[in-house]
């Protein structure tokens, strides 16, 4: 069993005890899941399986969508709405639907985060949530991070209340934090704010009504049907360029050969998927770091030994 399972991931699982189930019901060990999911957010997780667990960084790396919301009136240590309350500040005025979308606007584009103190991301070979349960704050690396499209999904022209909560659809680069952008909205209106609720609604070329739930696959099980509902591993790089090759080449290919960049793909930074007539992907190739105008394999996907 070879290919995309996309995992509608319910609210409570981390993505690794989503993996760990998994494994147990398909009954094989080369599983892997493609970008971490904390456990109170739900939505699209795909799920590599076999020879697909290849292509899982592309899939992380491809851009994503969630619809979220937004609490204004108190933040919290891990952002959302799992951890202790920071700080409180009463909101006492309304905010126009105008001065909300004039927010949205100036976060959209490129805009630098700083990733919050309960996250995965490494310092000094340490993650900051580890730090974080030793009640230690540490000094942490900002990034940029591109916001595709940031829109409101709530149709009030007053915003009032205490605490104010409203929903938004956003669309994002790899590396983006949710939560870290709740919290940038609640600092331009001038209060403390987290995150409340997040679904992943896209990943890559998968979205909600691709996926699966756990229940769902133990049917599919049960009635020996789930390979109908498995994407092949091509499908996890349809947003990558792509250069068909001849069976000649295509056995070079499948050896790891270096080969010349072709003519179209000169400018093209990222990598390039390689495949047959047949639209099987065969290797992943990039621009040899060293060989001014060749390309190196950074994947094989399928050689003479894998047929």
């Amino acid at each position: 069993m070879e290919g995309i399972l996309p995992l509608l991931k319910p609210k409570g699982l981390t993505s690794h005890d989503c993996v760990f189930k998994l494994r147990k019901l398909l009954k094989m060990k080369r599983i892997g899941h493609t970008g971490t999911l904390d456990p109170d957010v739900t939505g699209v997780l795909p799920i590599c399986l076999g020879r697909a667990t290849k292509v899982a960084e592309y899939i992380t790396d491809a851009g994503k969508s969630y619809e979220g919301e937004v609490t204004i009136g108190f933040s919290t240590t891990t952002e959302d709405s799992s951890g202790d309350i920071v700080e409180h500040k009463k909101v006492e005025q309304p905010f126009s639907r105008e001065k909300i979308l004039a927010i949205l606007e100036k976060l959209t584009g490129e805009i630098t985060q700083t990733p919050p103190m309960y996250s995965a991301v490494k310092v000094n070979g340490k993650r900051l949530y580890e730090y974080a349960r030793q009640g230690i704050e540490i000094e942490r690396p900002s990034r940029n991070v591109m916001i595709y499209s940031l829109e409101l999904l709530d149709d009030r022209t007053t915003f009032n209340g205490d605490p104010i909560r409203f929903r938004f659809r956003v669309s994002c680069s790899k590396g983006t934090y949710i939560r870290t952008l709740a919290v940038m909205i609640g600092n331009e209106l001038g209060f403390p704010a987290h995150m409340s609720d997040l679904t992943r609604i896209q990943s890559a070329s998968f979205s909600i009504s691709d996926c699966l739930t756990l229940e769902d696959i133990e049917r599919e099980i049960e009635t020996g049907t789930l390979s109908e509902k498995i994407y092949p591993l091509e499908t996890a790089l349809s947003h990558l360029p792509k250069y068909r090759i001849n069976d000649t080449v295509a056995k070079k290919v499948k050896n790891g050969a270096v080969l010349n960049i072709p003519e179209q793909f000169k400018d093209t930074k990222g990598p390039i998927v390689l495949e047959t007539d047949e639209g099987a992907a065969l290797a992943i190739y990039e621009h040899h770091p060293q060989k001014q105008g060749l390309m190196k394999p950074a994947k094989v996907l399928r050689n003479d030994s894998q047929e």
